[in-house]
């Protein structure tokens, strides 16, 4: 039996590479998998020549579409027709993905993409679905992790646990996911720093998210685009987070389910059609 194939990709963003290996290592020790490591912008190559099984699960740490420095404005970067049509290729040929933390930034210009995942990150000020949203919120805060549907193999095994990691406040599309973990944390968009002005000026000088709609406490879900089984896990914002065995096991539990028979066949009763 071939052992299941994973890829991780990071790049856009800063991460503690030698925790997230750290954690990968062990997951993939335990279930006899093998995994490989691919940096964008280089690692899109992988999305545009895709080929079904290369790969079993697709790890996504990332932001791509999306020009990321500390002290100048965050600015989209449009996708090629290539590379639109290559993701969109990969997803209708049943990818199984796991999306993590600011990766819900990726692609900020393409709808298709908020679509697929289910939700954005905003970065900068700008249109969604035809409508203007505010730049983002986050804040790193004390919280517990709460299961909600105890019965989907991505919350096998897992119980509700308290940790520190960042919070987001931003747009999610709660009707057209499968809600597996929510926050106790209080979602008030005042208690958030605004992401836009924090990247430009730091956090200390930006302003609260006081004119961001109310955040949903929705932190992980289950998704569907093209025949692709998602899974969404906003928690994954430092080292000491990729170190907790109860974050280990969700991590392992979604690569499982969206390799799995059982989820290619969900999503292609259930998945979305991929918009441009």
């Amino acid at each position: 039996m071939t052992s299941q194939r994973v890829l991780a990709v990071t790049g856009g963003h800063s991460v503690d590479l030698g925790a997230l290996s750290a954690m990968l290592n062990a997951i993939c020790v335990e279930k006899d998998w093998l995994w490989s490591h691919s940096v964008q912008p280089g690692a899109q190559g992988w999305f545009d020549a895709h080929r079904p099984g290369d790969w079993d699960a697709i790890l996504c740490h990332d932001i791509p579409g999306l020009a990321l420095k500390r002290g100048v404005p965050p600015t989209p970067i449009d996708p090629t027709d290539a590379q639109r049509d290559a993701i969109a290729g990969m997803l209708e040929a049943g990818q199984g993905l796991v999306v993590t933390h600011h990766s819900l930034a990726g692609w900020p210009s393409w709808d298709g993409w908020a679509t697929a995942l289910g939700g954005r990150f905003n970065y900068a000020p700008g249109p969604l679905r035809g409508a203007d949203w505010p730049s983002s919120g986050t804040r790193i805060d004390a919280y517990r992790a709460q299961v909600v549907a105890p019965e989907h193999p991505v919350c096998e095994g897992i119980e509700d646990w308290e940790f520190t990691d960042e919070l987001y406040c931003c747009p999610i599309f709660e009707d057209e996911v499968v809600p597996l973990l929510r926050t106790d944390a209080a979602m008030s968009p005042e208690l958030f720093i605004s992401t836009y002005e924090h990247v430009i000026v730091g956090e200390e000088a930006a302003p609260r998210s006081t004119g961001h709609p109310p955040a949903s406490n929705l932190i992980a879900w289950a998704t569907s685009a093209g025949n692709s089984p998602i899974v969404y896990i906003q928690p994954g914002d430092s080292a000491t987070t990729f170190g907790l065995p109860m974050y280990r096991r969700l991590i392992a539990n979604a690569l499982a389910w969206v390799s799995s028979v059982e989820a290619h066949e969900w999503a292609r009763t259930n998945g979305r059609p991929i918009t441009s």
